[in-house]
């Protein structure tokens, strides 16, 4: 019982919390005015921006009931404790599973409080690539996409791979995924940089123990051409025959694309779509997340510069991550969250790793 109660203890001022961003976020208000403005006679003449404010809505309002739910069980179970007598047993066990399961339910809501960035509410664009370390590497490198295909099947996200390329013995040189549901970017871009793996390698006869590196990239998926501009002087399109599996009229017409963003160098290909149309549809959306990574990290930059305040150096080459499987043992570089338990990580069990990412970013 008295685990229990120090649940509920501690809880009170993360309600609390919550019911504030409500209110100060004035959530209620943007609520009633996507409302209005739905009701307006000629709001599904441009469907996409429709869609994104329908989307909106359906997000601020989970939001307010998440929290005002989760008032109400607090209450209730605060109730429940202090009529509940410590030998009844079977009421105590009852009460333990409601107070686990308010629990569990209050970390996810918890999670969402460190969210608010322009595009955190939206979907992602995930890419894994092949580091350091021979086929050992590439096989690591799927079994990243698998944790993150895992994570997303976990939380009821949808995922479409949109190229993927295989390693020449095992796993994948290289993959790109599109992620979409509530929050996908907000909760996965502390995911993007370095992750090492240590294992016992299943690919030599010595089972020698090996080091791999792969890294991942995360990007806002912007499907609003209007969001991010990109300007066709600005690009240069080249056009080539695809590689690897696909048949006959993939890899002998000239259906894979490759974009040169002129002012930012920011080269983006893909080749995994039957027409060059689809090839190019789907590189400009890369590369309007590229560009809008870009947009974000020049914004934290100026910022951090205003405030006197040093960059947390958690982007870039660095391993932000290491998977040591002998020692069964998941520690995240920037954070020092740490787990005992790969298998379950590697099954997609990821979310305490992005919670704390995002308590230590803030």
């Amino acid at each position: 019982m008295q685990n229990i109660k120090k649940i509920l203890h501690d809880s009170t001022e993360l309600i609390l919390e919550g019911k504030s961003r409500v209110k100060n976020y004035r959530l209620a208000e943007q609520i009633s005015e996507l409302e209005s403005e739905m009701n307006a006679p000629d709001f599904w003449n441009d469907s996409t921006r429709a869609q994104n404010i329908s989307q909106k809505l359906a997000s601020l309002k989970k939001t307010v009931a998440i929290w005002e739910t989760l008032e109400a069980q607090h209450a209730d179970l605060l109730e429940l404790v202090a009529l509940t007598k410590e030998d009844d047993a079977k009421s105590v066990e009852e009460i333990r599973k409601e107070a686990a399961a308010f629990e569990k339910t209050l970390k996810e809501a918890e999670t969402t409080l460190f969210l608010g960035g322009e595009y955190d509410a939206g979907d992602a664009i995930l890419e894994v690539k092949v580091g350091a370390g021979g086929v050992d590497a590439a096989d690591w490198a799927a079994m990243l996409l698998r944790m993150y295909l895992r994570f997303a099947e976990k939380k009821g996200w949808k995922t479409e791979i949109i190229e993927k390329s295989e390693g020449e013995e095992a796993g994948l040189r290289s993959a790109t995924v599109e992620l979409r549901g509530e929050n996908v970017f907000g909760l996965l871009k502390g995911e993007k940089g370095g992750h090492r793996l240590v294992r016992r390698s299943p690919f030599n006869s010595a089972h020698s123990r090996e080091t791999s590196f792969a890294k991942i990239e995360v990007l806002p998926l912007i499907t609003d051409d209007s969001a991010i501009e990109i300007k066709t002087e600005d690009l240069k399109i080249d056009t080539f025959c695809a590689s690897g599996a696909g048949g006959q009229h993939v890899n002998r017409t000239e259906s894979a694309v490759r974009l040169t963003h002129l002012p930012t160098g920011i080269v983006v290909s893909c080749q995994n779509e039957r027409s060059q149309h689809q090839n190019k549809e789907c590189a400009l959306e890369i590369l309007r997340g590229k560009l809008a990574e870009r947009k974000i990290e020049e914004r934290e930059a100026e910022e951090a510069q205003l405030r006197g305040k040093n960059l947390k150096a958690d982007f870039g080459g660095d391993t932000i991550r290491s998977y040591v499987l002998d020692d069964k043992r998941v520690k995240d570089a920037r954070t020092g969250c740490e787990t005992h338990d790969p298998e379950k990580v590697l099954d997609g069990e990821i979310e305490e790793f992005l919670r704390a990412y995002l308590i230590w970013r803030k």
